[in-house]
């Protein structure tokens, strides 16, 4: 997704430094007025103000934003009032506003914007954030008032909203250990604090690998097969790392995976696709075996000690799955069409191989590069035929305009404060002028930032003495950058993924939830894909691609002669996509239903798990274990099938706009309603079948995927 780009980090308007004696003297004065972490922003819509934020004012805030909080929780916890909900679950929902406000900078810049001196904070933070967390959760008289209320539920006539308020934050403190005694809790806070500093390793880890690896070619035989606009990208990697004149690949996704498309030299691609898959597995000091062995065995310890038998059954637990038996099942009812399907792929690129006469067969490294020849034989349907129409900018306006048709939105550009100059920012407003939220899309790659695409805010939607606070949310990806004098030209896939993120980003925006706690993306994880998968459908359907897939040089929309051939290509190499992904999806599951508080052989038990399965030596696991960020690093152990479940539950919801037109505006409303303004305020599959009637099932997935037999 990203061709690596160096990027000075004095340059960056949040990047200074301070002097010790700076710090000390910001230690020392009225905090408040001096940090502009803290206390209110005199900012346009109250935004960060970027361009005063300096790293050392990061700990003084966070230290603050603690003790604040921890005033906050002690006031709660012995209020000598009788406990209600109002003064005990609605005051604990308003505390932690400063900590969360100075968190929510942090974070989105360690991952966008990281550098040495910001990791260098996380790593001294996370303990004493882990510390905080527990010494509220283990908190016994707050706990009391809690479960005081708790045992009044039914006959406080709470809505629903409030009912479901109560539900998590009483079950937040049982499994955030409440009620263990004497040496398990002192173990637990333990092990959270070792998990905290475990995982920003992995993840730092992840990010040095991403940097350090480069590919750099000399002689122009080389870039045999590979489009001029790859060349010329590679050429400017080049002289932005000081090798001017050659060619420059990296493992930035813009790089790699048009190298392994596109290029007729087999044992370079074998060479970056090595590179890639070896990430964190190279026994150096950015090795993450280690570290993912721990953190799988105390978090087996940790599940152990609140009463659940595996990690899985702990996290799965405040899911829609509810239990690994359920996931198991889900994954074992897509997996056989699906590896039948890779087994058809595999037959016929072996084909072409065999036909060009060249005596080997099929590997990991060579799969693309064979789909691609396969796709233009089938359907004479190149990559590099797409995107010229997908200028980024047309890509990012066709996402807005779909959403002003379905809820009369608009998106206007404004110039506030940025963190980088690759930010674009924009006030949401309604269709009478009203203000939803903040948006800030920041595209492109950098060194400074973590691999991948996703949402997160700033500022979470929430009411605020009856007035309702706008989000401020975020979209980062690492798509395909400008080269020259040519503007970002996306593949077909990163346009899908600049939906999928603008879904989340409308999930956090059209948030119209009372507490902090139930708003936006705060829902299961098996139902948070569902607001970001949906929008895909939208991406490749013709109505929608006639509106925002114009030629960058002549504005003319994209022929319906190519619009058809993207149509009968859907279901190419669906085989592949759903197997890497489903391995991936057992390999987390097999990692967080161990029982036994045992480190594992890293390499020996992913071997295991994949030959369980039954997965083919042509595909690799999506992502093996070693540079498994979204289980290790984030928020998805036990959760990497929540874009499967969710998949199945976006499928069956697309049918309703399919049935009713895609624009919609009578079903774009029900599903604002119901799902993308609801936030956590109830159960998901209630708030599922009020939108559509019924439950899903998992046929609209399988049909969608070209995985059913053409007659069903």
């Amino acid at each position: 997704m990203r061709v690596l780009i160096i990027v000075l980090i004095g340059l960056c308007l949040i990047a200074c430094s301070c002097s010790k004696e700076q710090q000390m003297a910001i230690m020392d004065s009225d905090i408040t007025a001096e940090n502009p972490l803290l206390g209110d922003w005199d900012t346009p819509y109250g935004v960060p103000p970027f361009g005063v934020i300096k790293e050392c004012h990061y700990m003084p805030a966070f230290e603050v934003g603690m003790a604040v909080h921890r005033k906050e929780i002690e006031a709660i916890a012995s209020n000598p009032a009788a406990a209600t909900f109002a003064n005990t679950i609605e005051a604990m929902d308003r505390s932690g506003e400063a900590l969360g406000q100075v968190s929510g900078v942090f974070y989105n810049m360690l991952s966008s914007m990281s550098n040495d001196s910001l990791q260098a904070i996380a790593k001294e933070i996370a303990p004493k954030l882990s510390k905080h967390g527990d010494d509220i959760s283990m908190n016994v008289a707050l706990f009391a008032r809690v479960k005081a209320v708790y045992q009044q539920k039914d006959s406080l006539g709470l809505d629903g909203a409030q009912a479901m308020l109560l539900e998590k934050t009483y079950k937040g403190f049982v499994r955030g250990g409440a009620n263990l005694q004497g040496e398990p809790k002192a173990q637990l806070r333990k092990i959270n604090e070792e998990l905290s500093v475990l995982s920003l390793q992995f993840g730092e880890h992840i990010l040095k690998e991403n940097n350090r690896f480069t590919m750099v070619l000399e002689h122009e035989a080389d870039l045999a097969g590979l489009p001029g606009s790859v060349r010329a990208g590679a050429a400017e990697t080049a002289i932005q790392t000081g090798h001017k004149g050659k060619w420059v690949f990296t493992l930035q996704k813009p790089s790699l995976i048009p190298f392994l498309q596109y290029s007729q030299k087999r044992d370079l691609r074998e060479k970056m696709f090595k590179g890639y898959i070896n990430k964190g597995d190279n026994n150096d000091d950015l090795d993450n075996k280690n570290i993912l062995a721990k953190m799988a065995a105390l978090r087996v310890t940790r599940a152990n000690l609140l009463g659940f038998d595996s990690h899985a059954d702990y996290a799965l637990d405040v899911t829609m799955a509810k239990s690994p038996g359920r996931v198991y099942e889900l994954l074992n009812k897509v997996w056989p069409p699906a590896l039948a399907r890779a087994n058809q792929e595999v037959t016929e690129m072996q084909a072409i191989i065999d036909r060009e006469g060249g005596g080997f067969k099929l590997r990991s490294w060579d799969w693309l590069y064979y789909a691609e020849k396969l796709r233009m034989e089938k359907y004479d349907l190149d990559e590099n035929m797409l995107r010229p129409y997908f200028k980024m900018e047309n890509v990012r306006a066709g996402a807005f305009d779909l959403a002003g048709r379905l809820w009369g939105i608009t998106f206007d550009e404004i110039d506030i404060p940025k963190y980088h100059k690759d930010v674009t920012a924009y006030a949401v407003k309604e269709a009478d002028g009203s203000l939803i939220g903040l948006f800030y899309t920041d595209y492109y790659p950098r060194a400074s930032k973590r691999g991948g695409a996703w949402m997160n805010s700033f500022r979470k939607q929430v009411y605020k003495e009856g007035k309702r606070i706008a989000p401020v949310i975020c979209n980062v990806g690492n798509f395909s950058r400008p080269i020259g004098d040519k503007p970002a030209l996306l593949s077909y896939d990163e346009v899908n993924t600049l939906f999928h993120e603008f879904g989340h980003a409308l999930h956090g925006l059209l948030s119209n939830c009372k507490y902090k706690r139930l708003s936006g993306t705060s829902v299961p994880r098996d139902f948070v894909e569902l607001p970001s998968q949906i929008m895909e459908n939208w991406a490749g359907e013709p109505e929608m691609l006639r509106l925002y897939a114009r030629h960058y040089q002549t504005g003319e929309v994209m022929p319906d002669a190519l619009i058809e051939k993207i149509q009968k290509a859907r279901y190419f190499n669906q085989g592949f996509a759903t197997v890497e992904y489903l391995a991936a999806s057992y390999l987390d599951m097999d990692w967080h239903t161990l029982k036994k508080a045992e480190q594992q052989d890293v390499t020996a038990f992913e071997n295991r798990s994949l030959t369980n399965i039954g997965l083919i030596p042509e595909i690799i696991s999506r992502y093996r274990s070693t540079y498994f960020q979204h289980i290790f690093s984030g928020g998805y152990s036990s959760g990497y099938y929540s874009y499967l479940w969710a998949e199945v539950l976006d499928a069956d919801a697309f049918d309703a706009f399919k049935a009713h037109g895609i624009f919609d505006k009578q079903t774009g409303g029900a599903f604002r309603q119901y799902i993308l303004s609801a936030g956590g305020t109830d159960d998901p599959m209630v708030m599922y079948k009020r939108f559509r009637g019924a439950e899903p099932g998992i046929k609209p997935l399988l049909k969608r995927r070209g995985l059913l037999p053409a007659d069903q």
